[in-house]
């Protein structure tokens, strides 16, 4: 079996619009599950500040429990399993005039549910790493909570917060690969349908290796 250059050149710079769909499905799942993670992210690790040791109890079993189970795991469990024990059931939906299939709500719904307990975890080292002084001074020039954090603390720890959430994106829109276990037409599951139809599986793929790197660059 011979490399076939003419293909891999071909599906490098002129790729299906089967394999572009895959490439737009990868990343708009991607981006949408990362800023709902933000958001959980920083609520949970909230959570974890909090002074009710119930509350922070919570936060850190919830922790727990995501980050010490897989992600294929947790799909499998909130795409299906739900569905089987009659919690709740994905069906098509309709948004701002686009259609989503089910197993793309389970994908982006698994994705933030994952990355949200990594990411609480960096809003919460990046919080902790301002002075604690800093709280006692802007207490004590009778700053609200509010202004504390949006003046004091937040623009201190972003500097803190960025470099790994970056890094969680990166590793995030790799792990997008996984969905096509639950039948989600990102680039993966589609790379391996073109390397069905064709029987060109190295050429496809490095092809698929290409443009996830480039992605994450």
């Amino acid at each position: 079996m011979q490399f076939d250059w003419d293909f891999f050149w071909k599906s490098l710079f002129t790729p299906s619009d089967a394999f572009l769909k895959g490439l737009g499905l990868t990343i708009g799942i991607s981006l949408v599950a990362m800023v709902l993670a933000i958001f959980l992210g920083l609520v949970v690790a909230l959570m974890r500040r909090s002074q009710y040791a119930v509350v922070r109890s919570c936060a850190s079993v919830y922790i727990w429990v995501i980050r010490g189970t897989p992600l294929l795991v947790q799909l499998v469990i909130i795409y299906t399993g739900f569905a089987a024990v009659g919690i709740y059931q994905f069906n098509d939906a309709s948004l701002l005039g686009l259609s989503v299939k089910a197993a793309v709500q389970a994908a982006v719904i698994g994705l933030m549910v994952n990355e949200s307990a990594y990411i609480a975890e960096i809003i919460r080292a990046g919080l902790d790493s301002v002075p604690k002084g800093q709280f006692e001074a802007a207490a004590s020039l009778g700053m609200t909570p509010g202004r504390l954090m949006r003046w004091i603390i937040v623009p201190q720890s972003l500097r803190v917060m960025v470099p790994p959430l970056g890094n969680s994106f990166n590793g995030m829109m790799k792990t997008t690969s996984v969905l096509s276990v639950i039948g989600v037409s990102e680039m993966f599951l589609v790379t391996q349908q073109i390397s069905s139809a064709t029987f060109h599986t190295f050429e496809i793929f490095i092809v698929a290796a290409i443009y996830y790197l480039a992605l994450t660059t």
